[in-house]
C-alpha cells in the first residue's frame, strides 16, 4: 500500500524558537491516523504546514508522491481539511457556505451534490443562516465543506469539538466509512482519547514538537490494554491533557 503522505525531517523555527524538531510521519492510502498531543505540542502547526498554510524551515512534505512547495495547487485541490473552528460568511445559509467554496476551488458542484453533503454531516435546514448556528453545527458545516470536493485526504483538527454524543458517534462513522468503503486517507487530531481509538489503523504521539511515538492500534489491542492506558503508561505527565471518557 503506497503512502499518501510523507513527512521527512520537518523543522519550524519562528523567532529562534523550534516548532517542529526533524518530525517524521508516514500516512498510507485509506489509512485513518490519529495525531495526538498536549496543547502547545506542535499538532495544528504541523497540520497547517501540510496545507501551505504555514511553511516549513527545512525538510519535506510529499503528499501523493509529489512535493508540497514544487506542486501546491494541485495537492491542495485534492484535500479537505478544517483547522482550528471553521470560519464561515454569518450571513450566507450552509447552501450557500458550499456553494461559494466549490467555485473557490473551481469544482463543478451540483446543488444535489451540496444537499447529499449537507445531509451526511446532519444539516437538513438549507435555508438558515450560520449566524443562527450552534457552535456543534458550525462544526458540522466545516466538515461538510471538507467532504464537498470529495478529497483524496481529510486533515482534520478537533473535527468532533463541539458535537454532542450523538453526533460524535454519527462522524466517526462518517469518517471510518469514508476510509474504509472509498479509500479516503485521514489525518485527525482530537483530545478525546477514547474516541480515537474507535478509528484510528495508526497513532502518532507528538511532544514539545517532536514525534516521540508512533504506533498501530493492532499493536497497542496486542497488549490487551487501551489507548488511554497506553499512554497513561508512556506519557503520565502529559495524559492529564485530555480527556478518556
Amino acid at each position: 500500500m503506497r503512502n499518501i503522505v510523507e513527512i521527512k525531517e520537518v523543522f519550524k523555527t519562528i523567532d529562534k524558537e523550534e516548532i517542529l524538531s526533524g518530525i517524521n510521519l508516514q500516512i498510507a492510502e485509506g489509512e485513518i491516523y490519529g495525531f495526538l498531543g498536549p496543547n502547545g505540542a506542535g499538532k495544528t502547526t504541523l497540520m497547517k504546514c501540510m496545507l501551505s498554510l504555514s511553511t516549513i524551515t527545512s525538510g519535506s512534505i510529499e503528499i501523493f508522491g509529489k512535493n508540497l512547495h514544487e506542486h501546491r495547487e494541485e495537492i491542495l485541490s485534492q484535500i479537505g481539511s478544517i483547522i482550528e473552528s471553521p470560519i464561515f460568511y454569518d450571513n450566507c445559509t450552509a447552501k450557500e457556505i458550499l456553494e461559494i467554496h466549490a467555485q473557490y476551488m473551481g469544482k463543478n458542484i451540483t446543488d444535489s451534490d451540496v444537499i447529499r453533503v449537507l445531509r451526511m454531516v446532519g444539516l437538513k435546514n438549507t435555508t438558515k443562516k450560520v449566524k443562527d448556528f450552534s457552535l456543534g453545527m458550525r462544526q458540522r458545516l466545516g466538515l461538510a465543506r471538507a467532504f464537498l470536493t470529495k478529497p483524496k485526504l481529510l486533515i482534520l483538527d478537533e473535527p468532533i469539538n463541539g458535537l454532542d454524543p450523538i453526533g460524535i458517534q454519527e462522524i466517526r462513522n462518517l469518517l471510518l466509512s469514508l476510509s474504509k468503503e472509498h479509500g479516503i486517507t485521514i489525518l485527525i487530531s482530537s483530545h478525546i482519547l477514547s474516541e480515537i481509538s474507535q478509528i484510528a489503523d495508526k497513532i502518532g504521539f507528538i511532544k514539545n514538537g517532536e514525534m516521540v511515538e508512533q504506533v498501530s492500534m493492532k499493536e497497542i489491542r496486542r497488549e490487551n490494554i487501551n489507548l488511554e492506558e497506553y499512554f497513561m503508561s508512556h506519557f503520565l505527565n502529559d495524559i492529564k491533557n485530555y480527556e478518556v471518557d
